[in-house]
């Protein structure tokens, strides 16, 4: 199968869990974003280009599933991929992926993509503030982070060529 087309399958059913699933185990209305993990991955695993566009595809179904507040998943989740970039190595990717590397990267890229998102999405509110911003992002980030494990014990079994 097509590389393009089984990204675009992981997205979807991706996106399917993101919008129905995880609202069910969301923690004071904090759920983790399992489409910023996916566009990380990507990031890690392919580079600054391929992060951007699949930061910027996924952002685009989720703006279009969520109608929340339109572009603005697409473009934090393209500033994201892009960071992410800088952490690929194509002599180190397994290794990067099967360690709580992997781990400590989406935390921190989750914390930027956080940032951005919440910040532009809190503006014009009445009670933004810079604590609400960021109480916001690191609840989310601690709980992404948490589910990135997931990924990381599956690649840190995967037998190395």
């Amino acid at each position: 199968m097509n590389r393009y087309v089984r990204s675009a399958l992981i997205v979807l059913g991706l996106l399917i869990i993101q919008t129905t699933f995880l609202p069910l185990i969301s923690v004071e209305g904090v759920i983790p974003d399992v489409l910023l993990i996916w566009v990380i991955y990507n990031a890690v695993r392919r580079g600054q280009i391929e992060g951007m566009v699949a930061g910027f595809v996924v952002g685009l179904f989720q703006d279009f599933a969520t109608t929340q507040f339109f572009g603005l998943a697409a473009l934090s989740k393209t500033v994201t991929g892009f960071a992410g970039g800088f952490f690929f190595n194509e002599n180190k990717t397994a290794v990067t992926l099967g360690t709580y590397r992997f781990v400590v990267i989406v935390a921190v890229l989750s914390l930027l993509h956080n940032l951005i998102y919440f910040g532009v999405l809190l503006q014009g509110m009445e009670t933004t503030s810079l604590f609400s911003i960021s109480s916001w992002s690191s609840t989310t980030m601690v709980y992404t982070a948490i589910i990135s494990l997931l990924p990381m014990f599956a690649f840190s079994r995967k037998p190395t060529s």
